[in-house]
């Protein structure tokens, strides 16, 4: 049979632009769908906006610390409006590059909601497509619990439109979403509260980190309230929110933000006109080849739940490309030594094994960490610390993850992390010689074990 597309991508976010992109690259005629915005949630309400919101927070610091180097500023003043707005511009630039970049690799852009009418078939805006190959590259969705008020509450969607910075803010959640846009109310000055159920945020990450950066934030005047959670939100008469627990206590608020998890977006998709699956979370369900029950649908990205990071949708999207129209250099995803950043105030960088993940994998192992004031803080008041962490495995000296809580510590284990994912043993960190002075420096002056 002839299809009008070898491949039908339908959302144009990160992997499903990349997909399209090299799969167009490599001789095949592909369509993309996108229904919302161009660049997925990553850059217009994900991680590109928020980063240039963590900039906008770090601000304040730099202002208060520039004294200790002889800088006497006046009174700072920051504007919302003026931030968002220069943020809205840069997100449009953004959209203008990935729709240059798709027509430009001879894709068909198609904008509107596509739905899945069979096997081979794609419906948008009246018309019907036929593909050899379906892509579903959908994305997630926050979701907010369905407490009563809960309509008064935002999620990050939201969060990047404010017209104005609320005076109270209380940030619902214990992930890295959580977390960071805890650190950008805290840092552009409004009153934070960070909530969360659990007995202490960032669950997964090592324990190390998670008690230094609960140190940290508590330490620059965050309220952390754990170990707690909703009953019910109720808007007062003069806009504000009283916000009760489920221990009875209450708290105002004139913003409460949720980051509590998201969920997959196949909403009207038309998965029901074919033998896609979904997991008991609702994620779409792919084999290793992110081909689903139906052989001609693929997913990758967000919708499927894995790992869901802008590059790993990237390396997912690039994966079946390859595999499709060009299989001579097709090869698996790997999924092990994915670095992360948390872009808190101060930021977590981390590759690999924590601690406690290496003992529960049976390794012997052996705990290098640092914890110091960096250097450019030791003319300044601020007593923020940096911490610095090494998981070794005892038996065959190999690094098994690196972790660090600092300025700048995604940069620094970016770096670190092609040396983890060669197999570098602790003396390789040993025999290298350190940039000095540097905080990076000290991954490789660390030489006395503290635990074992």
């Amino acid at each position: 049979m002839a299809y009008d597309f070898d491949l039908y991508v339908i959302g144009a976010g990160s992997g499903g632009v990349r997909a399209a992109r090299f799969a167009a690259g490599f001789g095949a005629k592909v369509a993309v769908a996108e229904s919302r915005y161009l660049g997925g949630t990553c850059v217009n309400v994900g991680c590109v906006p928020k980063k240039l919101l963590v900039y906008g927070a770090h601000f304040a610091e730099d202002f208060e610390q520039s004294q200790g180097f002889g800088w006497s500023l006046g009174e700072a003043n920051f504007d919302w409006a003026t931030l968002i707005a220069n943020k809205d511009r840069e997100i449009n630039r953004l959209n203008g590059i990935y729709r240059n970049l798709l027509v430009g690799s001879g894709v068909t852009l198609h904008e509107g909601h596509a739905k899945i009418v069979g096997p081979h078939e794609v419906e948008i805006n009246g018309e019907r497509h036929t593909a050899k190959h379906i892509l579903i590259a959908t994305g997630g969705w926050p979701q907010i619990p369905e407490i009563p008020g809960h309509e008064h509450a935002i999620s990050s969607n939201q969060a990047f439109f404010l017209k104005e910075l609320p005076k109270r803010v209380l940030v619902v959640g214990g992930g890295y979403i959580a977390v960071e846009f805890a650190g950008i109310f805290h840092g552009l000055g409004a009153e934070t509260t960070l909530l969360y159920r659990g007995e202490l945020f960032l669950r997964g990450f090592d324990g190390s980190v998670r008690k230094h950066l609960q140190e940290e934030l508590t330490k620059r005047g965050m309220s952390l309230q754990f170990n707690a959670d909703i009953e019910r939100i109720d808007k007062q008469a003069d806009g504000s929110l009283n916000v009760t627990l489920k221990d009875g206590r209450e708290l105002q608020a004139d913003c409460v933000f949720y980051a509590t998890g998201r969920r997959s977006m196949v909403d009207n998709l038309g998965l029901e006109n074919t033998n896609v699956t979904l997991d008991k979370k609702g994620f779409v369900e792919v084999d290793e080849l992110y081909q689903t029950a139906e052989s001609s649908i693929l997913a990758i990205g967000d919708v499927i739940g894995r790992v869901q990071l802008t590059p790993v949708a990237l390396a997912e999207g690039m994966a079946v490309a390859r595999r499709l129209f060009k299989p001579e250099q097709y090869r698996l995803v790997d999924y092990k030594m994915i670095p992360t950043a948390v872009f808190s105030l101060p930021n977590i960088g981390t590759v690999g094994l924590s601690e406690e993940q290496a003992r529960d994998e049976g390794y012997e192992v052996q705990i290098f960490e640092s914890r110091f004031r960096p250097m450019k803080l030791t003319m300044t008041e601020c007593q923020e610390r940096t911490l610095m962490k090494l998981v070794v495995d005892a038996k065959t000296d190999k690094v098994l993850g690196c972790h660090m809580v600092g300025p700048e510590a995604g940069e620094i284990v970016q770096g670190l992390a092609i040396a983890l994912k060669a197999g570098a043993t602790k003396r390789d960190f040993d025999e290298t010689i350190g940039v000095h002075p540097t905080a990076a420096e000290e991954f490789v002056t660390m030489r006395t074990p503290v635990a074992g």
